[in-house]
């Protein structure tokens, strides 16, 4: 079960790196995204930051559990943030959803590998 915990956690890792570097390059349709829903331009590399504190404890914590559990929930709270932000505007909020679903996979499959 650890195997399948530390796939799902690569994989959920390396989905924030690339989203906090389009953030911190400003990508186009990150940029797009953050104006449908209201966010400041200027705190992008506050987003950014996230994600990437999340992407380290998701890697850390498949060697020390509690960090990996500290560093699921903060994603999970992260795109619970970034879904309400979507239904606020009543923009799509399928990315976010699949992102918060797999957020939560992880949480699941680390407290069942403790």
């Amino acid at each position: 079960m650890f195997i399948v915990t530390a796939i799902v956690s690569a994989v959920l890792a390396a989905l924030l790196v690339f989203s906090a570097v389009g953030k911190l390059r400003k990508d186009a349709a990150q940029v797009k995204v953050m104006e449908t829903v209201g966010f400041p331009l200027d705190k992008l590399w506050l987003l950014a930051a996230s994600e990437l504190a999340g992407d380290v404890g998701l890697v850390v914590g498949l060697f020390w559990w509690p960090i990996g559990v500290a560093a699921a929930v903060g994603v999970i709270l992260y795109f619970v943030g970034a879904v309400v932000a979507h239904v606020r505007v009543r923009d799509n909020p399928t990315n976010a959803v699949v992102m918060l679903a797999v957020a939560i996979a992880v949480l699941i499959l680390r407290l069942v590998t403790i």
